[in-house]
Formats: structure tokens, C-alpha cells, sequence
């Protein structure tokens, strides 16, 4: 008793634990009596998370590529699991990105004397029609496994609401009654529900008998792409749709029509797309006895999705796993940004009422709520970003209240959020140069509130600085907008404004004359 009082009181490591698997793992782990370790790039980003302030948790700040913050992740832990991919981050060679991060993990996980690693990758069998993100999750299992045992899960796809191979077979369904796909949409595969990923995941940490162990899991059914859409169809209400596969159209093709009708950007549906070439099916089932538990068919997964989806309760998502990128120059308190002019424009209202009846609408920006004023403005410059291989307005938001740090937005990312006083995106549509976008919530004397929204643009080369004077007036336009609907919506009175205000001295600015 007094062993296993100890093996629980040792953390477990959980590596990318604001992703889609990991999100969900970690509570998981916590309403089963573990303490967990939870490593990420930003702490903000970790802070965020409902689960962040339980007594098990333990933040810790780490990058799979830096070496010394992930020695200190693993000191004092029991277990990690790896739950890390490059396929989803700004790494385009994500291959190379893969087995840097592995060999990092597995040193550290020597030195710390880890017990073992548990590690979800690719189901599918080695051969020349293997993807290339399915070799590298391959590789990165034997890369882990140098010294510390690994147990390999290996999975095909993962249904479950918010997963990127859910959102991307969901989207095609409900917009394409006909579609046209690979030849490849006919070869067999064995999905499972996250569901039961995740209690394989909890399992393997409770089962010695899986120690150094490969297992593949899947679901009780073998079907096709082709009827795992004939079943989203039936779940979801609609109408059977006719599929025509095309011997010529190539991966590479599918992800940009992929790209341009669902939310997944074409870089992360081209390996997707390409995975659908490689029969993804269990080979044994050993784990089934070692982990019992009751597997969901295709239709069980696909319809607690879509209900998951329509009551939008969708813990994490797809989107959750990019990266919190902080530009270095927004955090600049110098006179001068060594880097380039940082461009700003300003705007704010005082408002006859408190912060925190107005913070709701700020929030809920974004998504299906849409932006409140100019909407098809957004809708156009989230077309034009689709179509020159940008991310475009389709991605949405994960919730449409919540809001955390590292959350998508449509073409945004939050950089930091702090209710009921501001709100900072970083722009991650297609640009010459970098943006973000601000709004700030101040009490001022007598129960009313300044609300500012401030955009800052730092460009890169002259188109950078073209941009940046032919969009202005749009810019103008839809700030002043926004302010006076948001107002509108709360329900108080504006006081005084909208109106331009100064930018702040630490920066360098350079703004066209009012208008």
C-alpha cells in the first residue's frame, strides 16, 4: 500500500498538454488520484486551462527543443507520456523537427530515470507507401525508446469532436453533396473514438504488463474514408453523398481544395490526405485484454462528436496545438525597435457603465458570433487570406464564450487574456510583416469605463509598408465600428467617442493624418 501510495505521489509527465489528446488526458489522470506535471511552452498559455489550478497539477515551462527545459520537465517524475507532433507548428520540415524533439525527450528521461515513456503515434505497417508523417512517428517511437522503456500506442483515426480528422471528414460532409477524392478513399482503415484513446492512455499507466510493449488500438469496425462519410451523413441528418474518386488527383491536390472548404489548413491536410494511401489496421489486439473496456463503433464515435459539436462543449481542439507565438517586439519597451518601425492606430470610447458588463461582448468575439461591425469586410479578408494559403476565418473559436491563452480565433491567435481587463490577439492570416490587436478595459471615476482597441503592425519590406497604407482606411472604418457596437450590445451609453487616442511612447510610430 505504501509502494503505490508513492507511485502516485511522484508525477506523471504530460507532454503537450494544451493539445488536442493531451487537453483531455490530463484531467483524466487527475480525477484518478495522479499528480501530474503538465509541460508547455508558455505558462500563460497553461494558466489558462480549467485544470491549471488543481492541487495535483504542476505547471512547468519547457520546448521539446531545449534540452535543459526538458531535463528539469522529467526531474522527480515517474512517467512522461509523449504526446508531442511538429506536424501541426511553423517547423515545415516536421520530420526532422519529430526526431529532434524524441532524442531530446529520451535523453532527459534517462537522466532523470524515468520509468517509462507512453507514447501515441501512427497505426500502419512500415512499407514505400507509408505517408511521411506516419514514418516519422515510427521513428520518433524507436528515438524515445534509446534507454527508457516505451510503450507504443499506435492509432489510425481519431474521431472525436474537435479532431483534426473529425473536422475535416465533418466539413467535407455537411458542404459537398458530391466530391471528388483520391483513389485512396476506398482503403480500409480502423478508427477509434478519443475516448477510448484516452483510457488506453490512463490504462498503459496502471498496467505493468504494458511496460516496453507496441499495441495497436483501434475500433471494433474496419471501413473506408468513403463510408465513414455514408455514416456521418446517416448521424448527422443528411443525405447520402456521392463520392467520385479520380485516379489523378493527387494529395497534394485534395489538400488545397481541403484547404479551401474546412477549416484545416492545406499544410497539415496534405499528410492527412496522404495518410489515406497506407491500410491502417490493427494487427493484434492484445490490449483489449490488458486494458478491458467497451470500444464505440463508427456510429457511437461520430454521433457523441456531433453532439459534443452542437451543444458546443468541445474541450479541446485540433487548433489548440499551435504554437503561442509572442512577437519579440510587443513586448519592446525600448525608445527604438531595432527590428523596424512598429506602425499603431488607436481607438477608444468612455463608457457609461462598468468593465465587466462590457468584457462579455469583447470575449465572445470571433467565430459564429462574428466581429460585430463590417462583417463583410472580415468575411472578404478571411476569403482572400483562403485563398493565398492562409488559415482564413473558417477555423473559428473553440467555444463561444470561453477564452483562454493559446486559443485559435479565425485568423487570430490569443496571446493573453485577462478578464474583465484585456484581451491581445496576434494576427496568423497571411501578411508582409506581423500584427496584433488589442482592446483594453479601464475603470474611470464615477462607475464608467475607457474601452480602447489599439492595432500595431510591424511590416516587412515596402509591400509590408503598402499594406499597411492601403488598409488603413478599412482599419479606421472598422475600429470606430466595433467600439460603438460592442457599446451598443452591452447596453451602455457612450460617453464620449470614439475618437483617436496617442499611441504609447515606447513605440516608435508612424500614422497616416485623420481622416
Amino acid at each position: 500500500m505504501a509502494a503505490e501510495f508513492q507511485e502516485k505521489s511522484s508525477p506523471v509527465l504530460v507532454t503537450g498538454s494544451t493539445g488536442y489528446v493531451g487537453g483531455r488526458l490530463v484531467p483524466l489522470l487527475l480525477d484518478s488520484g495522479y499528480n501530474v506535471r503538465v509541460m508547455g511552452r508558455s505558462l500563460d498559455k497553461l494558466k489558462c486551462r480549467p485544470w491549471a489550478y488543481h492541487p495535483a497539477v504542476e505547471l512547468a515551462q519547457g520546448d521539446m527543443f531545449d534540452p535543459e527545459s526538458v531535463s528539469r520537465a522529467c526531474k522527480g517524475c515517474r512517467s512522461a507520456y509523449y504526446l508531442v507532433h511538429s506536424m501541426n507548428s511553423r517547423n515545415r520540415d516536421f520530420a526532422a523537427a519529430d526526431r529532434r524533439a524524441a532524442v531530446n525527450m529520451a535523453k532527459a528521461a534517462s537522466d532523470a530515470k524515468l520509468k517509462r515513456i507512453i507514447y501515441l503515434g501512427g497505426l500502419g505497417e512500415k512499407g514505400s507507401l507509408m505517408s511521411e508523417h506516419l514514418r516519422s512517428r515510427h521513428e520518433v517511437a524507436v528515438l524515445l525508446g534509446s534507454d527508457v522503456p516505451v510503450t507504443f500506442l499506435r492509432a489510425a483515426v481519431i474521431l472525436g469532436s474537435g479532431s483534426a480528422s473529425f473536422e475535416m471528414l465533418r466539413y467535407l460532409v455537411e458542404r459537398l453533396p458530391v466530391m471528388t477524392t483520391p483513389r485512396w478513399v476506398d482503403t480500409p482503415c480502423q478508427p477509434i473514438g478519443i475516448g477510448n484513446v484516452l483510457n488506453y492512455l490512463k490504462g498503459c499507466l496502471e498496467n505493468e504488463d504494458t511496460t516496453g510493449n507496441t499495441f495497436d488500438i483501434g475500433g471494433p469496425d474496419v471501413v473506408s474514408y468513403r463510408q465513414l462519410m455514408e455514416i456521418y451523413a446517416r448521424e448527422a441528418g443528411l443525405k447520402k453523398r456521392l463520392v467520385i474518386p479520380l485516379p489523378l488527383l493527387t494529395p497534394q491536390l485534395s489538400s488545397y481544395w481541403v484547404h479551401l472548404v474546412t477549416p484545416l489548413p492545406s499544410s497539415l491536410a496534405g499528410p492527412l490526405i496522404e495518410g489515406l494511401r497506407t491500410p491502417v489496421i490493427c494487427s493484434e489486439n492484445r490490449i483489449r485484454d490488458l486494458v478491458p473496456q467497451k470500444l464505440l463503433s463508427c456510429r457511437e464515435a461520430i454521433s457523441i462528436a456531433l453532439k459534443r459539436s452542437m451543444e458546443q462543449s468541445v474541450p479541446t481542439c485540433w487548433a489548440d496545438a499551435g504554437e503561442h507565438f509572442v512577437p519579440e517586439w510587443s513586448q519592446c519597451g525600448d525608445a527604438q525597435y531595432a527590428g523596424g518601425t512598429v506602425f499603431e492606430s488607436g481607438y477608444r470610447v468612455v463608457l457609461d457603465g462598468p468593465a465587466e458588463k462590457v468584457w462579455p461582448f469583447i470575449q465572445r468575439l470571433g467565430g459564429t458570433n462574428g466581429w460585430l461591425y463590417g462583417e463583410i469586410l472580415w468575411k472578404l479578408r478571411g476569403g482572400l487570406d483562403r485563398l493565398i494559403g492562409g488559415i482564413g476565418l473558417r477555423r473559428g473559436r473553440r467555444h463561444p464564450v470561453e477564452l483562454f491563452t493559446g486559443d485559435a480565433l479565425d485568423f487570430w491567435r490569443v496571446m493573453k487574456v485577462e478578464a474583465p481587463k484585456s484581451l491581445r490577439l496576434t494576427a496568423e492570416m497571411k501578411l508582409p510583416g506581423e500584427a496584433l490587436l488589442e482592446f483594453e478595459l479601464t475603470p474611470v471615476q464615477g462607475g464608467m469605463t475607457e474601452l480602447k482597441q489599439l492595432s500595431r503592425f510591424l511590416p516587412k519590406g515596402l509591400f509590408g509598408l503598402i499594406y499597411w497604407y492601403l488598409f488603413y482606411p478599412f482599419h479606421q472604418m472598422l475600429f470606430k465600428g466595433m467600439l460603438s457596437s460592442i457599446a451598443k450590445k452591452a447596453g451602455v451609453p457612450i460617453i464620449k467617442g470614439p475618437e483617436r487616442f496617442a499611441p504609447r511612447l515606447h513605440h516608435i510610430c508612424a500614422l497616416p493624418p485623420e481622416k
